[in-house]
């Protein structure tokens, strides 16, 4: 039986080594070899531009190598989170983003880097869903919306006549709208259930956090209702003047809730 054993090795090795020349001979092919860098970014910008995210994703980080500590390395970089971005891998854009501002914190680009890094957790694509149940961002997950805000915030503060200011502005303006709605869409849902000292509680919140936004008109209608239905008079009457005074047109003292109602955020 020994004998017959080490009688096979020699046939296992062949075959091993028949294995490996086969996965050798099928390593593909680098296109690239003999590319220039200004090629390889054309062909990239290229791919970028026919929708082809992957492909593009991929010779911008050849590029990367090929062109390391030049401005055109810095510009693959820029380049390829945007690809990541399109190709919906924000978490992917986002660590390549924060990549560069750590390696080039001088870079004249930093402000397109923020801007972009909002516009990445920004992310207003509803879907057909969404927009059959009238959904916006005030009911999703915010932690992509502040992390977004927070984005908008740097850049607007450290360079405020940036080009991308204005419109992180805008973007600034609808987050903290969202992030108000979210309360008190959390609030209607509790009211809606008659749990209404939870429809107070979430509703008293977006009153406290926020300011001039629109949200705050329902916040307060809540707070009416709600301790209307919990019999607390001098609260509701409390809730109710404020509600005269400062929406004094308010149409949800004459019609209610509002259903169906366009969305207020749609600004894009």
């Amino acid at each position: 039986m020994p004998r017959a054993k080490l009688s096979a090795l020699p046939a296992v090795a062949l075959a091993t080594a028949a294995l490996l020349l086969a996965a050798c001979s099928s390593t593909p092919e680098d296109k690239t070899a003999g590319w220039s860098p200004n090629r390889i970014y054309s062909e990239a910008k290229d791919e970028l531009g026919s929708g082809n995210f992957d492909k593009a994703i991929g010779l911008f980080e050849k590029l990367e190598g090929r062109a390391a500590g030049t401005p055109l390395a810095q510009q693959a970089q820029l380049e390829k989170a945007y690809a990541q971005f399109k190709a919906g891998e924000p978490a992917q854009a986002t660590a390549t983003l924060d990549r560069f501002m750590k390696l080039h914190p001088a870079s004249p680009a930093i402000d397109y880097a923020l801007y972009l890094k909002g516009v990445v957790n920004f992310n207003d694509d509803l879907g057909l869903l969404g927009w059959l149940a009238k959904q916006d961002l005030s009911e999703r997950d915010q932690k992509a919306a502040k992390e977004s805000f927070e984005s908008f915030k740097e850049l607007v503060a450290r360079f405020p006549d940036s080009r991308y200011a204005p419109d992180s502005r805008a973007r600034m303006t609808y987050i903290v709208n969202s992030l108000a709605q979210y309360e008190v869409h959390v609030a209607r849902y509790y009211y809606s259930r008659g749990a209404y000292v939870a429809a107070i509680n979430r509703a008293q919140v977006a009153i406290a956090d926020f300011r001039d936004v629109p949200a705050l008109e329902e916040a307060t209608y809540i707070l009416f209702k709600s301790y209307d239905a919990l019999g607390m008079d001098a609260l509701r009457d409390d809730a109710r003047r404020i509600l005269d005074k400062t929406y004094p047109q308010s149409e949800y003292l004459t019609r209610g809730f509002k259903a169906n109602q366009d969305p207020w955020w749609k600004l894009w």
